[in-house]
């Protein structure tokens, strides 16, 4: 079953899995699948709709109300996630070069994802399996025991983006998993591959029939129907602001549990004693540049706004444009290459807006900016846009208020750490943020201040299983991953038994 998810061939895959079952969509349509490295298709997948949607929640509800995951265990759901885990090591190679081709990321990156995927599974699964099986709550009196349990919510609805395909499904699938859910998950319709092929790993793994729902197709149709869907309890969504508003709207009627994983416009704050030693200057710039062009900035936590302390900007900005400008481009699967393409025409398209906006409205280009020349590594098909540094910035300019989510660095300078903070805040997102000092201080101030689901000091990117991933304000509502994550995929029930019943004389009678 494997081969359907990384065919090379133009037949059409049958991708829409329902009561375990792979199955061609109702309508029969389908969807070409592009590689963004030459625009060219090289997969084809059903293309489902509401009905294909409802047929799975159908059989996601019936495997959750009389099926025996939501009993079973927590040493034994645990057991396979562990299971799940293994074979995604096992199948890394191959997942990662597919994740690499679907989403147009280097081959190394795509390696990475699948090992964070692994880890998802592997801390859910231990989470899980070290619980206590309830709180116990003193009740004051000996005649009665009362314990908090908790249960699982029931049918997940999981929508998934583009840019992370596996890792953003896994931080969904493994707690859903874990706590007992059954599911219906929603790849992007632009890359569903590695997803699809997560599907064949939980079967071989021994996961009951019907628990695991997938049903490839548009937002507009599937997304938006497993949102409304009545017998769907919690939707779990990760992508736009836009989007993810139509899915909290959607699910409103019905009082369904929420949780929305949404943009970001992150700061990256670098005061100068951080580059007061030459290793201390290489490092900042590095991980700039890491934090700005990672998947060519195809990442809602990329630190896309650069806020350097002002005597220090020239000469960062100098070395940081420099260092930009020989970024390898290219298939992400050729040797040699560091940033591969954007996932699309229309996101290449949309990233060239910002930009020329932003030199309309007085950003200065550092580097790039264009799109490159085409060369064996890089066809003229493909969907490359340079990385691009624009300085002399400011909180007037949409490509510093609004997510391009392309290669695309802005640079603003501050002089206080006052002022550092006003600007690392001053945006209606609130997912993730950066600061650079030498002073622990400062840092812990700094920190302390920024309106930040995540803050980072002296590193950019990295995140922990056990730590909460969530943002503040316009960047969503709930938490993934940590005990957190876990918690958005159950209920909490209060069990009260009285072991020595008497009557209650409230009434004549």
């Amino acid at each position: 079953m494997a081969d359907r998810a990384e065919t090379n061939e133009l037949d059409a895959q049958a991708t829409i899995h329902v009561a375990g079952e792979w199955r061609d969509a109702v309508s029969g349509a389908t969807r070409e699948i592009l590689d963004p490295a030459d625009g060219l298709p090289f997969a084809v997948v059903a293309e489902g709709d509401e009905k294909d949607t409802d047929l799975a929640v159908e059989a996601a509800r019936h495997a959750f109300d009389h099926g025996d995951w939501p009993r079973t265990p927590a040493a034994e759901r645990a057991a396979l996630l562990h299971r799940v885990a293994d074979l995604l090591v096992r199948d890394r190679e191959r997942l990662g070069l597919l994740e690499s081709r679907d989403a147009g990321k280097t081959a190394e990156e795509g390696r990475v994802d699948i090992d964070c995927v692994a880890d998802a599974f592997r801390y859910f699964a231990q989470l899980v399996a070290a619980e206590a099986p309830g709180r116990v709550v003193d009740a004051g009196t000996p005649d009665v025991h009362s314990v908090v349990v908790h249960e699982p919510v029931g049918v997940c609805a999981l929508i998934t983006p583009w840019n992370y395909p596996l890792l953003q499904a896994s931080w969904k699938i493994a707690p859903a998993l874990a706590a007992g859910n059954t599911f219906v998950v929603k790849p992007s319709e632009i890359t569903p591959l590695t997803t699809v092929a997560l599907i064949d790993l939980l079967v071989e793994a021994g996961l009951p029939t019907g628990v695991a729902g997938l049903v490839t197709g548009a937002g507009h149709t599937v997304g938006a129907r497993l949102a409304a869907h009545p017998d769907v309890d919690l939707v779990s969504f990760t992508g736009g602001l836009v989007s993810g508003t139509k899915v909290a709207q959607a699910a409103a009627p019905t009082v369904k549990k929420v949780a929305l994983e949404l943009g970001g416009k992150n700061p990256n704050v670098v005061f100068a004693d951080a580059c007061a030693t030459d290793e201390g200057f290489d490092t900042a710039v590095d991980q700039a540049l890491n934090a700005a062009f990672i998947h060519s900035g195809q990442v809602c936590s990329a630190g896309s706004r650069l806020i350097v302390e002002e005597p220090l900007r020239e000469r960062f900005v100098a070395e940081l444009a420099r260092r930009a400008a020989a970024i390898r481009l290219g298939r992400g699967t050729a040797d040699g290459v560091e940033c591969g393409p954007l996932v699309s025409e229309r996101q290449r398209a949309k990233v060239e807006g910002y930009v020329e906006s932003a030199l309309a409205e007085g950003a200065v280009l550092r580097t790039g900016g264009k799109r490159p020349e085409p060369a064996p590594e890089r066809p003229d098909g493909g969907y490359f846009y340079e990385p691009t540094v624009l300085d002399q910035c400011h909180r007037e300019m949409r490509v510093v208020r609004e997510e391009v989510f392309g290669p695309v660095l802005t640079v603003e300078t501050f002089r206080t750490e006052d002022e550092a903070v006003a600007l690392a805040n001053d945006t209606e997102y609130g997912l993730a943020g950066a600061v650079w000092t030498t002073d622990a201080g400062r840092a812990r101030r700094v920190a302390g201040r920024l309106r930040h689901g995540t803050v980072w000091i002296n590193d950019f990117h990295p995140y922990l299983p056990q730590a909460e991933w969530g943002g503040f304000g316009k960047s969503g509502v709930g938490r993934e991953l940590g005990p957190a994550g876990l918690a958005e995929y159950r209920e909490t029930k209060h069990i009260y038994q009285n072991l020595a019943p008497k009557p209650v004389r409230w009434f004549a009678g």
